[in-house]
């Protein structure tokens, strides 16, 4: 502030991530972005949350502070499936965990109220995001009322954020009010509830509603997801007690050029100079490129699709070339490119939402039960970007290391074949989740594709004279799973002697499909009742089904059945791959 000759601050942002100047971390896009405006931002990360004092060091500023958990939920990033501590936090220096609070978007903004009386205070982040409306909390296992009551915040921002928090600094620099931004939800007072026609509003069932009834959490989820299109989606009204929490319709998706101007921003791309051990989490993605955003999967127990949305922004291939040169040229970079992905890495330039019928399109998934016939696919410009990728002087090696559908893979061969010989650095990730047809329908995933794709893989393997080998993950003690189920997994695990390494025991994250069969024990789609595995005794008993056979283990592992070390996720891009 001294250097640039500030005497005050804009705009403080807060966030429980350390600080990497890097488009992956949210606080720095948005702080960047605000910065290119013309607003005075300041950054703290991971303050003290036992002390107001560490918010002050910068002042108060002159319009809001704005507050984040970071790039995961607090919750997901302190406790594992088995709600134990994590021995490691991946978005703080040296992994140490503890440096964030649990719930820490909420812990942060009354930590604001108590450093800057009166000051507004706008939540933002995928944990504010996933918690907007009344829902469950998997490691409290209890019901809570939408993150606006606890937080106290004046605003929340839901999506990726960067078109409401440009409106929201203009608005109140203006001395306007913050009614009616897309993307963002407000908790009306009992007076305004009371003075306020609805009446063009979706009413979710309320909080006392629900408290009395959890069933009532499947008819919620059913509807933030139905009306999460920003081309259709209605405003929702969600009471709680006297006062009411309003839910505006999605913001739009950004287009290319405003997503290749995002990552033109003037980013150092590196920690802050005063951390003196690594972030692991940026260690994973320093030689990363993401191409491409949102997800059309609608999985129903990824975050991915109720933050970022099912509509696809891909960069163009120039924005994503001069990101590459620019890497090549820092001291640090060994010459790989360890990843050219996003949500999902082989839906670069495929669009949907161009075509009319996609306007008026209620359904969460464009590739479940099958792919929509609206989205268009682009093999060609994907398979012409990774060529120019690796042609790019001091570039030895590009992968892809982001997930990729298989069902998407089937229909694009030409992909698979550049992928397999050119891409691959030895494993390739591939999420077939489950394997017995049932599980997969609640999960939103097709059946008997990860086997033929497996027989692609390993044909195209052959034919290039390269020993690759998939790395496959899967989910136990999903909704409607039980030992039965998990059979099919074991079996086909015995029959092709795979032994792994990467292996997710289910958490139901808030204000997801797979949330609300998990409380309700109701099939999302039918309504039915299905059996729930709560208990840490059943939950391990899955988990066995993924355990090494010593006998198998003993046999050598044929192509194609081998397995890695879980990934650390990416920003902003979901939470199913985290846990291990």
């Amino acid at each position: 502030m001294r250097a640039r000759g500030w005497d005050e601050l804009d705009v403080l942002i807060v966030t429980g991530d350390a600080y990497v100047d890097h488009p992956a971390f949210g606080a720095a896009m948005i702080g960047r972005l605000l910065e290119r405006d013309g607003w005075r931002v300041g950054i703290i990360a991971q303050p003290d949350w036992r002390s107001a004092d560490s918010l002050q060091e910068m002042g108060r500023p002159r319009l809001f502070c704005g507050i984040t958990a970071g790039n995961l939920d607090s919750m997901v990033s302190n406790y594992t499936a088995a709600r134990h501590k994590r021995r490691e936090d991946a978005y703080s220096e040296g992994g140490i965990p503890g440096r964030r609070p649990n719930h820490a978007a909420i812990v942060y903004a009354q930590l604001c109220r108590e450093a800057f009386p009166g000051l507004p205070v706008v939540l933002g982040g995928i944990e504010a995001s996933l918690r907007r409306v009344a829902h469950y909390d998997y490691w409290e296992d209890k019901l809570r009322p939408s993150i606006l009551v606890s937080s106290k915040a004046d605003v929340l921002v839901f999506g990726m954020g960067e078109t409401q928090a440009r409106e929201i600094t203009r608005r109140l620099a203006s001395g306007q009010d913050l009614a009616g931004i897309r993307g963002t939800a407000r908790l009306l007072g009992a007076r305004a509830a009371a003075e306020t026609d609805f009446g063009n509003h979706l009413r979710l069932p309320s909080w006392e509603e629900l408290q009395a009834d959890p069933k009532h959490l499947l008819t919620i989820t059913r509807i933030v997801e139905r009306e999460q299109s920003p081309y259709n989606g209605r405003r929702l009204i969600q009471p709680h007690g006297s006062r009411a929490l309003l839910v505006e319709s999605p913001a739009f998706p950004i287009g290319q050029a405003e997503l290749d101007a995002l990552y033109e921003l003037p980013f150092v791309r590196a920690p802050h100079p005063s951390y003196r051990e690594r972030i692991p989490a940026w260690t994973m993605i320093q030689d990363s490129i993401t191409v491409q955003r949102g997800c059309p999967g609608g999985c129903t127990f990824c975050a991915i699709g109720m933050h970022q949305g099912k509509f696809l922004t891909s960069r163009s291939r120039e924005s994503v070339l001069k990101e590459i040169r620019r890497r090549t040229e820092a001291p640090d970079f060994r010459g790989t490119i360890s990843d050219l992905g996003g949500p999902t890495a082989n839906l670069y330039a495929s669009e949907n939402g161009e075509d009319p019928a996609c306007k008026v399109c209620r359904r969460a998934s464009c590739l479940h039960p099958t792919i929509c016939s609206k989205l268009k696919l682009d093999e060609r410009e994907t398979i012409d970007l990774m060529r120019a990728a690796r042609e790019q002087e001091g570039v030895k090696h590009v992968f892809i290391q982001s997930g990729i559908r298989m069902d998407v893979a089937l229909r694009t061969p030409g992909y698979v074949r550049e992928l397999v010989r050119h891409h691959v650095s030895g494993h390739l990730k591939v999420a077939p989740e489950h394997l017995h047809p049932e599980v997969l329908r609640r999960m939103r995933k097709p059946a008997g594709v990860f086997e033929e794709f497996q027989r692609m893989f390993e044909r195209e393997s052959d034919a290039a004279g390269k020993e690759q080998y998939l790395v496959p993950y899967f989910i136990s003690s999903f909704p409607g799973c039980t030992d039965h189920e998990m059979g099919a997994v074991e079996h086909f695990l015995r029959r092709s002697n795979w032994n792994l390494q990467q292996v997710q025991d289910f958490i139901p994250l808030p204000m997801t499909p797979s949330a609300a069969m998990y409380v309700t024990g109701l099939d999302f789609d039918t309504g039915k009742p299905i059996p729930i595995v709560r208990n840490a005794g059943d939950r391990q008993r899955q988990m066995q089904a993924f355990r090494p056979n010593p006998a198998r283990a003993r046999r050598p592992v044929p192509r194609g059945r081998s397995s890695g070390r879980p990934p650390v996720p990416r920003g902003g891009q979901g939470w199913e791959s985290f846990d291990s």
